[in-house]
């Protein structure tokens, strides 16, 4: 319920403490589940102080219990250990502390941590981010590598000793993180992103040597994984763990077996290409190689064609064939005009030879009245009517006599 004040009217910090424990007091006990940090069993004492942390946002609370309800899990339960505790919550007025008084303790088996990865697991399949489609390539040669990995470990010396070995001239940006117990998880997300947000950096790899599923859970973690999940620059997960893979594997876009395993699959192999380098330059060289003798065979096909060592050979047969051709159509034409001519001469001679001109110079005359009608019979003219006669050389008028 809300308390109205003013800066006239304010409350004491008694007072706010004591409304804030009566809120608490109002929530009841809860199942809390978190991860024992601290644990504090002082001889003769008989309550036992603790503090649970959640890992996934750096939060803790600390915890207190009688030592009956502690001995009770004595013996499975450990700074480390994941539990679930049924507690009240308590609020100490005098230092404004909250705590939590547990009743009791229960230890989260193996069993069960693997169930709730799996749902887990599931959840995050289905939001697509283990999807084959959002795997990002890894460069061919990284200029510089970030390694998130345990300081001074067995996977950072393998690591680094493996990939030198193969490519002497890489980089590599450490950086050295809690990789189990109740830091890991911050620490490890904060070094993901530290390194994806350096431009130079080409690849990251999270590596570990292995370790039991307990060990291993800050990698299954929801908030590393959704990290690397939102990584520009591509991500390699090199838990050295087989049986279980942590769920970092299945997000990250490529998984290796063992951190030497991840320096192998990042790295290449400066003898390895140079042998290739030579495999491929020999290819080349045979290549061209068959490629001008192929050419150079064709060019030779083509020199010894007729037409290319003897090119005018055409022309002249061509030739030949043109004079020929023409003195054939000269003679043709000849023979037609000779023919023509003979024909026109015949016809001439015909023509000539049944002209009205021809008959007249054999002495006959053609007789034509006034209105130049040839007069063809003697009825046709009249006593007295003056004619034209027209002969070989000329015409000249007469007059009929009755």
């Amino acid at each position: 319920m809300a308390v109205n004040t003013t800066p006239e009217a304010p409350l004491p910090v008694g007072e706010v403490s004591r409304l804030i424990g009566g809120w608490i007091d109002r929530l009841g006990a809860v199942w809390v589940e978190g991860q024992i940090t601290q644990l504090s069993r002082r001889p003769g004492a008989g309550v036992v102080f603790l503090t649970l942390r959640d890992p996934s946002y750096d939060i803790s609370v600390g915890v207190t219990c009688y030592r009956q309800v502690f001995d009770a899990v004595a013996d499975v339960v450990s700074e480390g250990a994941r539990v679930v505790v049924l507690a009240k919550p308590e609020w100490y007025a005098p230092r404004g502390q909250l705590s939590l008084r547990a009743a009791e303790i229960r230890p989260v088996g193996v069993g069960e941590l693997l169930a709730r990865l799996e749902q887990l697991k599931k959840t995050l399949a289905w939001e697509g981010l283990f999807a084959p489609e959002r795997k990002k390539p890894l460069p061919f040669l990284p200029q510089l590598v970030g390694l998130v990995c345990g300081r001074a470990s067995a996977a950072e010396r393998d690591v680094l000793e493996n990939a030198r070995h193969r490519w002497p001239a890489v980089r590599f940006e450490v950086r050295n993180v809690a990789v189990q117990g109740v830091h890991a998880v911050p620490q490890v997300v904060q070094a993901v992103k530290e390194l994806d947000a350096l431009d130079d950096v080409d690849v990251i790899i999270v590596a570990r040597g292995g370790g039991s599923v307990e060990d291993l859970l800050p990698f299954s973690d929801e908030q590393l994984i959704r990290t690397v999940a939102q990584c520009r620059t591509p991500v390699v997960s090199a838990i050295g763990h087989e049986p279980d893979n942590p769920l970092l594997d299945h997000v990250a876009d490529l998984r290796a077996s063992t951190p030497t395993d991840a320096a192998k699959k990042v790295v290449p192999d400066v003898g390895e290409e140079y042998e290739r380098v030579r495999l491929l330059r020999d290819r080349a060289r045979r290549c061209v190689a068959a490629l001008v003798d192929r050419e150079e065979r064709g060019l030779a096909h083509a020199l010894a064609r007729p037409s290319i060592q003897d090119p005018h050979r055409m022309i002249d047969v061509r030739a030949d064939q043109v004079t020929d051709l023409l003195d054939r159509a000269r003679r043709c034409l000849r023979h037609q005009l000779d023919r023509a001519e003979s024909e026109l001469s015949h016809t001439h001679a015909r023509v000539v030879a049944l002209s009205p001109a021809a008959t007249l110079k054999r002495g006959y005359a053609v007789l034509q009245r006034a209105d130049g009608h040839a007069v063809r019979d003697p009825g046709e003219v009249t006593g007295g009517e003056a004619l034209r006669a027209r002969v070989s050389e000329g015409e000249f008028s007469v007059r009929v006599d009755t």
